[in-house]
């Protein structure tokens, strides 16, 4: 499972990238931008990377429930939500869940 993020990624989308690497080492990690979906709406920045999606494939989320996953990841960016991020779509998974 190859990992991608786009390499013309904003500074917001490489800070999520490099935290949760750091927090979950995970054996798959897609950081998709969609914030020109959500352009209007509230929440948006003119400037954008406010809406993400996020796929990730961790070991750490072995025997945790969905709840728990998400609480995971929300504690790793509580920063960048707090500050720039509107939403996160998240799509969790442990190894053998692929």
């Amino acid at each position: 499972m190859a990992d991608r993020t786009p390499s013309e990624s904003g500074p917001v989308a490489k800070r999520l990238e490099d935290k949760l690497r750091a927090a979950f080492a995970p054996l798959h990690l897609a950081i998709i931008d969609e914030s020109a979906r959500h352009r209007g709406h509230a929440g948006a920045r003119p400037e954008g990377e406010t809406h993400f999606r996020v796929e990730m494939v961790s070991a750490i989320f072995c025997g945790k429930s969905r709840l728990e996953r998400q609480r995971l990841v929300y504690a790793a960016l509580a920063e960048e939500l707090r500050e720039r991020v509107h939403a996160l779509v998240l799509e969790l998974r442990a190894p053998e869940e692929t």
